[in-house]
């Protein structure tokens, strides 16, 4: 058994300002609710080693791992997968942009399976997710739009 989960969300602003505001890794803080801290690791090319903290939990246990990630802003794609997976198997994460009517559709696909000896098993952790991804992108759409009207407005001539 593994799990998969696929979310997606429509920006209402140009592709270039969601892909540099989803891939500036160091401003992920500012734009995750979930995410206390973005530690680089290394580069090289599009390729980013880095470890990511999470704010702690309800039970005060902060989490903590270090992800790869590879961006193609060429295709519209990122993919990266968790080099420290803890609890995980294997966590591999896909973003995928598309210009649409109305802005730039967003779009998540996990796949993962959790370890045997982990609290939680793959359908918990797909409910988890799911339900965590619509959050974070309901945030990241409600910045990036926000940002999107204080561009557009501080570019409008004064008369």
């Amino acid at each position: 058994m593994s799990g998969h989960t696929e979310n997606e969300i429509t920006i209402a602003a140009p592709l270039d300002l969601v892909w540099d505001m989803t891939n500036d890794l160091e401003n992920w803080p500012q734009l995750f609710s979930e995410y206390a801290a973005v530690e680089v690791i290394d580069r090289k090319g599009e390729t980013t080693t880095f470890r990511l903290t999470m704010h702690p939990d309800d039970n005060g246990k902060v989490w903590s791992w270090v992800s790869e990630r590879t961006t193609d802003r060429r295709t519209r794609t990122v993919n990266a997968r968790r080099v420290e997976p803890g609890p995980f198997q294997h966590m591999d994460i896909r973003w995928e942009y598309a210009e649409v009517p109305g802005g730039t559709e967003m779009r998540w696909r996990q796949d993962f399976a959790m370890r045997p000896d982990a609290p939680v098993d793959d359908a918990w952790m797909t409910d988890n997710i799911n339900r965590n991804s619509r959050v974070q992108m309901e945030l990241i759409r409600d910045k990036i739009e926000q940002r999107d009207r204080e561009r557009r407005s501080a570019s409008v001539p004064a008369n």
